[in-house]
């Protein structure tokens, strides 16, 4: 069964609505810009690369029955509806590149009348959403050469099919090595609070039939301390020149169990996951999400009193140092990560 977290069907934006998955897989239609906007804040579509595809088919659906009558007036709607959506969720980097990216085309087209600068943004998001498609299975290439037959992942959160448009970052990895007749064991650590791990990749993993076992949190470190563990993988939000890394809270917990442990930690993302202008994890802002995540059950029964405070960063940063490479759509990037990131970016040339 083919699965394709987000398009454009019968004039509307099509998704999966992740929170209700592993229970059900439903389709959802939207058909308004601030439905959309919903739909992203409380994860019904979640993961940096699908961000990207929602990001423009949103801008798509906010704009495309503006009554602008020149460029000028249109740039003014378009621009607020990227500030609108620039809101929803701020530390997943590629839903500013692909607002970005369509900005500039727009204005590269400014003498363009109002009626074929929509259009313009339409085709980009789809080209877009089909490039997410190329990147993750040349992710998944690059990625399955370091892995081994009989190895042991561990991983963390959704970077699969449900966080990209249909392959994945770094469960693309290990869809591709499985592909080459690897055999493959996977550990998931369930991602609390809102158990992206259990609810998400356990569904894929087991449906890609892989040799899946879901774990807590907190069970990582025995799984290390018992040799059970050969490589970690994981995805990114944000990515700083320097290499520092954004991901889902619990991913520096992995990094540092790792580098104790000597078991390498791979970083897999694509180029459009890089924010040149972060010069390191400092300058990466980090999503505070709603108390009720941790309060709540997923949100349907309480596990601590209403008085109680807390705290509920949905991101943390994995410092350079702890990264053994990061592997992207143009190739594995290796230390100096500054040095190497600015190579790739600006040659767009594949690394070894």
């Amino acid at each position: 069964m083919y699965i394709q977290t987000i398009a454009w069907k019968d004039n509307a934006i099509r998704i999966i609505d992740q929170n209700k998955l592993p229970q059900k897989l439903k389709y959802i239609y939207i058909k308004d810009i601030s439905s959309l906007w919903k739909a992203i804040k409380i994860m019904q579509i979640r993961g940096a690369p699908a961000l990207a595809g929602a990001a423009g088919l949103g801008l798509y659906l906010g704009i495309k029955e503006s009554k602008a009558k020149n460029f000028g007036q249109f740039i003014k709607e378009l621009d607020r509806l990227i500030r609108y959506l620039s809101m929803s969720r701020p530390t997943a980097r590629n839903l500013f590149w692909a607002l970005e990216r369509i900005r500039k085309k727009v204005l590269k087209h400014k003498k363009n009348p109002v009626f074929e600068l929509k259009k313009i943004i339409f085709n980009e998001t789809q080209k877009i959403i089909l490039e997410d498609k190329i990147a993750c299975r040349r992710i998944g290439e690059f990625g399955a050469r370091l892995i081994k037959d009989n190895d042991t992942i561990l991983t963390i959160c959704n970077t699969g099919i449900f966080a990209t448009i249909d392959y994945g970052t770094a469960l693309g990895i290990i869809y591709r090595a499985k592909e080459k007749g690897k055999y493959i064991k996977v550990y998931v650590c369930e991602t609390r609070p809102m158990l992206q791990g259990a609810r998400l990749t356990t569904w894929e993993l087991k449906h890609k039939g892989l040799d899946v076992t879901l774990i807590c949190d907190s069970m990582a470190a025995y799984l290390m301390q018992k040799k059970k563990i050969n490589k970690v993988i994981v995805g990114a939000d944000r990515v700083a020149i320097n290499g520092d890394t954004a991901n889902k809270i619990g991913t520096y917990n992995l990094a540092v169990l790792s580098f104790y442990h000597r078991i390498p930690f791979y970083v897999a993302c694509p180029l459009s996951t890089f924010d040149l202008s972060c010069k390191d994890g400092g300058d990466i802002p980090i999503e505070q999400r709603s108390v009720k995540e941790v309060r709540e059950l997923f949100f349907k029964k309480p596990i601590a009193k209403k008085n109680i405070k807390i705290f509920n960063p949905a991101f943390d940063i994995t410092p350079h140092n702890l990264i053994t490479a990061i592997i992207t759509d143009k190739g594995i990037i290796k230390k100096p990560y500054k040095k190497n990131i600015l190579r790739i970016i600006k040659n767009k040339n594949a690394i070894k």
